[in-house]
């Protein structure tokens, strides 16, 4: 092969394989305070969705309360807001889903998952529910 063409080559195989990635990243919540964190609804997200971050909340030892959408992120000490969509590709998957959370306001943490660019791989085939618990585990590190 031509050193023209190795390198075309080289480019090809670096395009291909970071223009079809999936990536995570976490910034957890350090010493937050309390116990109790309100989760204010996202009318926009499937029901679900709210179940499954409730429920690895819980597990977390928080206490979960569920306030309006709508609601400022000041409404109580801990806060958290959340999104998610789905795509279709050969079936439905969670493409997208970004947590944040808020104490006395201000951002202390977030978590965001992003299978946008991974169109051509099959490990965008996660079950929500796992990838949220982990997402939370991330986030809520043992103290």
């Amino acid at each position: 092969m031509t050193s023209a063409a190795t390198r075309l080559s080289t480019a090809v195989f670096l395009l291909l394989t970071t223009a079809c990635s999936i990536t995570q990243e976490v910034e957890p919540v350090l010493g937050a305070t309390g116990r109790t964190i309100c989760v204010i609804e996202n009318p926009d997200v499937r029901e679900t969705f709210l179940e499954a971050y409730e429920r690895s909340l819980s597990e977390r030892g928080l206490s979960v309360q569920r306030i309006a959408a709508g609601s400022s992120t000041t409404t109580c000490p801990l806060t958290t807001t959340y999104t998610a969509n789905w795509r279709w590709d050969l079936g439905m998957y969670m493409a997208y889903a970004e947590l944040e959370v808020f104490e006395q306001g201000q951002e202390v943490g977030s978590a965001v998952y992003d299978a946008f660019g991974g169109s051509a791989r099959t490990a965008k085939f996660i079950h929500a529910e796992d990838k949220v618990r982990e997402l939370v585990t991330a986030l809520f590190p043992a103290p």
